[in-house]
């Protein structure tokens, strides 16, 4: 990705067969950060996937990648990618997913246990001209985007900005955004306890750190047996999330002026601060298009009998 031409990472900006890929790149174009990866597309070979898992890894002085899958309209059901595996394991993890048709992003590595600050952040208008909203919603040490995105975790801390000219940039005054704080049903202990359960029925699984059938007890063991504790630590991300309020709206907006559906309603966007520390924007997702729709059952049935 970051050896790309302007010209190449336009063409992948505009590319709609992979939607992550096409997103990594438009926010890479506009010096936005974003993870250094590599696109494997269905039709590779297996040694056409190790010499690109080589040579990235190469790039990046690194001997484990990140694996993500990519490709059309995003389903409920799919593989939920994000971890990372040593060079020697990519090739044998990347070929299911591109003999089922997707496509694979490999990515730099990153410690998905240590991060300081997670945000997803939403950009809502009811249609082009009019005014809107614009949401960040944040949780502290220890998480991820997955527990925003996949686990359905609620934030620590929201902050809201309403009345949002997205034609007209102006920067927000102190005063203007709307501050929510936790609203988890039991408090910290049932948000982390969720965080575990998805550590070990996913992540730890996924990567053969845990096997058979893992508790959150065995991921909590896991995690303080290698010194990952800060999902244990005080958890109060709304100075952290404020201090970069201002410069995620101005990163936002960008967003919106270079998004290529100028219809949009709702736009999304996930951001992380690393323990290193660094900064990634993940991708950029438009609402509408985002998930694939099923077909009812009678419609399926119908089709199935007619096969």
């Amino acid at each position: 990705m970051h050896s790309l031409s302007a010209e190449e990472l336009a063409a992948a900006a505009k590319d709609q067969r992979w939607p992550k890929w096409q997103t990594m790149a438009l926010l890479h174009s506009l010096h936005l950060p974003t993870l250094n990866a590599a696109l494997l597309q269905p039709d590779q070979s297996p040694a056409q996937i190790r010499a690109a898992a080589h040579a990235l890894a190469t790039a990046l002085g690194t001997e484990q990648l990140m694996i993500r899958s990519d490709g059309g309209v995003e389903r409920k059901q799919y593989y939920r990618g994000g971890n990372t595996f040593p060079i020697s394991e990519i090739a044998h993890r990347a070929q299911p997913l591109l003999t089922d048709g997707r496509a694979v992003i490999l990515a730099g590595p990153t410690n998905r246990f240590a991060n300081k600050l997670t945000v997803m952040i939403r950009m809502d208008r009811p249609g082009p001209g009019t005014r809107g909203t614009f949401t960040l919603e944040a949780l502290g040490p220890g998480y991820d985007v997955a527990d925003l995105t996949r686990g359905e975790l609620p934030p620590q801390v929201t902050a809201q900005l309403d009345d949002v000219d997205w034609d007209c940039y102006t920067t927000p005054r102190w005063h203007e955004w709307k501050l929510t704080g936790d609203h988890c049903p039991g408090g910290e202990d049932t948000r982390r306890r969720r965080r575990l359960e998805r550590l070990a029925a996913q992540t730890l699984s996924d990567t053969g750190q845990l096997a058979g059938t893992p508790q959150p007890e065995h991921a909590e063991a896991w995690l303080r047996e290698r010194g990952h504790l800060q999902l244990f630590g005080p958890q109060n991300p709304r100075p952290a999330l404020m201090r970069r309020a201002t410069k995620l709206f101005e990163d936002a907006f960008v967003l919106t002026r270079a998004q290529p559906n100028r219809n949009w309603r709702c736009l999304a966007t996930a951001y992380s601060v690393f323990a290193e520390p660094r900064t990634v924007y993940w991708d950029l997702v438009d609402g509408e298009r985002k998930y694939a729709t099923a077909a009812p059952a009678a419609a399926r049935d119908k089709k199935e009998t007619a096969a």
